[in-house]
């Protein structure tokens, strides 16, 4: 048996407050067994069950703040934020290779792209500056560079891109209009299209604007937030290139990725 490890209203919950928990489990028709304010195996195995029934939960065996809101056991869902702790001089110790000059001009943008779409707790600020690490590690929206996975030999700058349908790409010139831009690289018209929707700008019309740093912080933070609870997941379980692949769709970068992710879980 163990007590409840999680936070409250600044207070550690045990006894009274388990016991809400687990009577308003039993109501919603998730039995943790006796209701005695001891959050064992059968508490712990009722919290997974409803939050896998909930379909947008984490399902880790923690109540934290958005279970307890779903249970009616608390109206502020939101996560404790690290957005606030989060300097010029941390990130640099994060990612040394990065001018620091880069990081205060761009460090505001994506934070105010992670506060828009509710990405303030720590394991996700950590997962936007790890990746940020992985793909334009001077801490500055770029374009894709050129290599032989986007450019045949003796072909046009991106043009194994052009046709990709999986991309939403319709031929020339779409591969190097659509090219791989911002902090997240991101890639392909439909990609364009779609997080342009999302975040309220035209980027499928306008592709260069994803290289603004207020809309590169937008989109890394939109994307983040479509994996949330898959990246949520993987981080849980110290599995970083599972992790990775919710953003690369691959392991590329994983080294950098991981090495920032860890310092930064240090210094946080």
């Amino acid at each position: 048996m163990r007590t409840l490890e999680l936070i409250l209203d600044g207070e550690l919950m045990q006894g009274d407050d388990v016991r809400a928990l687990q009577q308003a489990l039993a109501d919603k028709g998730f039995p943790p067994g006796s209701i005695d304010g001891v959050f064992g195996a059968g508490t712990d195995a009722a919290v997974r069950a409803f939050q896998r029934s909930e379909g947008d939960l984490l399902a880790d065996g923690q109540a934290g703040p958005r279970t307890l809101a779903r249970l009616g056991l608390t109206q502020d869902a939101a996560l404790p934020s690290v957005a606030d702790k989060v300097t010029p001089l941390i990130v640099a110790r994060m990612l040394p290779d990065a001018p620091i000059d880069n990081i205060k001009a761009n460090l505001g943008p994506v934070l105010d792209g992670l506060r828009r779409f509710g990405l303030t707790d720590k394991s996700m600020v950590l997962m936007a500056l790890a990746t940020i690490a992985a793909e334009s590690a001077g801490f500055k929206p770029l374009d894709e560079f050129l290599s032989r996975f986007n450019t045949s030999p003796g072909g046009h700058p991106f043009d194994l891109y052009d046709n990709r349908r999986d991309l939403g790409n319709r031929g020339a010139p779409d591969g190097a209009r659509y090219k791989g831009r911002g902090f997240i690289q991101l890639t392909g018209r439909s990609n364009y299209r779609t997080y342009g929707e999302k975040i309220g700008v035209d980027l499928e019309n306008q592709p260069d604007k994803a290289n603004e740093a207020a809309i590169a912080g937008l989109i890394l933070a939109c994307f983040l937030k479509d994996k949330e609870l898959k990246i949520k997941a993987a981080l849980i379980e110290r599995d970083f290139a599972r992790a990775r692949r919710q953003v690369n769709g691959g392991t590329h970068g994983l080294g950098n990725f991981q090495t920032a992710y860890l310092r930064g879980e240090k210094l946080i």
